[in-house]
């Protein structure tokens, strides 16, 4: 299936044109998420008209108003259920609102509901959910890409105009690529992680995941800009992030990194990536061969590096405070182990199992302090790079999206994240858009290219991502 439907563009048009109103749109949505998301599992939690959805904004000052969008399940809303897709959350109720729903209600944004993830947002494929898996509507047999797997597969059905996720090392892109759809990671502190239950403190990032580039843009005009309640939070003013859309690219320096280009990628992807190497050559970009050396060592930097944040933050899911809790204990150990052997899945508990062993006396040396300097050369090969190049472009997954099962090997899940972690590692911004189709069992699977710019130069990549979206051919 192709995406299609409502983007915010179209939404506000009808809206002011009378064609329908705000209730008639949500309550098309609603209808359209019951008959739909049985088959697919991308939202948890769907909203009443009363409930997190409220009606409101300025139809007329504000361009999200009245639009309907759907929540990644880690990001809190205020009364309603977040479970980070574990059971160790699954009866929660958030206290407040994240920065970014602040920011949404503001704009008079309608919330639809909460989406399906991977447990605590770890994985590739969005199969972890204690909930069950989401499916790729393309095909019901592939996986959606995770983390943020719902948001994802909502906003290529249909049954939201446009998503938020959360991408700690490419959960907003691996889906996006895998779906079809426009998915957006910011630069580190440049939007609020307050209210975003925490995953790797020093990686995650919320973005917009769309039907197209301008949505992107408009979505990141209103969740973007610093905020006191986040000390990761940057100070600086928000540009208009719409202003570069449809500007010519002509005279752009582009790398292509040699190292994403590798024997790993799959073969028809490479020809989808290469012929967007050659329509952005058309554009009067320049397109030269460049190389990331430290991309080798990537993967084993951040799966070093992530699960001793995640040994850190999950150390608070203990079953006293908050959330799942097993009382039958002897004593206050007996209820932390049954509480977090009941209450998380497997690969929460490898991962914290990770993290505590890098974090160990004897180890912290060889591992983690290692890792970070393996972090800070990862860092320097794109500053060199930034220095003569506006941005670097490549596949956003090395593969279309895999079946079910597939990837149940840990090594495997984690290797597909070859392209995109780097990105988290730098704390860059980068952009999948879609590049074409690999036809595979009779059914067309969605690729993804993916963008990546300097600090704070969101406008450069959605400037060159609009500028491709418009010719590319597939």
């Amino acid at each position: 299936m192709e995406s299609s439907g409502y983007t915010i563009k179209s939404v506000k048009q009808g809206l002011e044109k009378g064609e329908f109103s705000v209730e008639e749109i949500f309550k098309e949505y609603q209808e359209r998420i019951e008959k739909e998301n049985p088959k697919l599992n991308a939202y948890l939690s769907v909203f009443s008209a009363e409930g997190g959805s409220a009606f409101g904004g300025d139809l007329e000052t504000n361009i999200l108003a009245g639009i309907p969008c759907a929540i990644k399940d880690n990001i809190l809303i205020s009364g309603e259920k977040c479970t980070a897709g574990s059971k160790i959350l699954k009866n929660y109720v958030a206290p407040y609102d994240a920065t970014v729903i602040t920011k949404l209600k503001k704009a008079g944004t309608v919330f639809l509901g909460k989406t399906n993830l991977d447990e605590f947002a770890m994985g590739s494929t969005g199969e972890n959910s204690a909930f069950g898996p989401t499916l790729n509507p393309h095909d019901h047999t592939r996986v959606a890409g995770g983390s943020s797997a719902g948001s994802g597969a909502a906003v290529v059905a249909d049954l939201a105009v446009f998503a938020l996720g959360s991408d700690t090392g490419g959960s907003i892109r691996a889906p996006a690529s895998f779906c079809g759809v426009v998915g957006l990671k910011p630069t580190y502190g440049a939007v609020s992680r307050f209210g975003l239950i925490a995953m790797a403190s020093s990686f995650d990032q919320i973005g917009p995941i769309t039907k197209n580039v301008e949505d992107a843009a408009i979505v990141l005009n209103a969740i973007a800009g610093h905020d006191p309640l986040d000390s990761t939070s940057v100070p600086r003013d928000i540009p208009d992030y719409t202003a570069g859309l449809g500007k010519p690219i002509k005279g752009l320096k582009i790398g292509i990194p040699k190292e994403f280009m590798s024997e790993g990628l799959n073969p028809e992807i490479n020809d989808l990536i290469q012929k967007a190497f050659s329509e952005l050559e058309s554009l009067g970009a320049h397109v030269d061969e460049i190389s990331l050396p430290m991309t080798d060592y990537a993967l084993a930097a951040y799966y070093i590096i992530v699960p001793a944040e995640i040994s850190a933050n999950l150390a608070r899911y203990d079953g006293i405070k908050y959330g799942l809790s097993v009382q039958e204990g002897k004593n206050l150990l007996d209820v932390y182990l049954k509480s977090r052997a009941e209450g998380l899945g497997d690969e929460v508990k490898r991962r914290i199992m990770l993290g505590t062993y890098t974090l160990s006396a004897g180890y912290y040396d060889a591992y983690y302090l290692r890792a970070q300097k393996v972090r800070a050369l990862i860092k320097q090969d794109f500053e060199k790079i930034f220095e003569k190049y506006d941005a670097v472009v490549g596949p956003t997954m090395s593969t279309i999206a895999p079946k079910l099962g597939e990837l149940s090997d840990p090594l495997s899940a984690y290797a597909a994240d070859i392209y995109t972690v780097q990105v988290n590692i730098a704390g860059l911004p980068a952009i999948s858009v879609p590049c074409g189709f690999v036809e595979k069992d009779g059914v067309k699977m969605p690729a993804g290219l993916q963008i990546i710019g300097k600090h704070f130069d969101e406008g450069k990549i959605l400037q060159i991502a609009h500028a491709y979206e418009q010719v590319r051919d597939n």
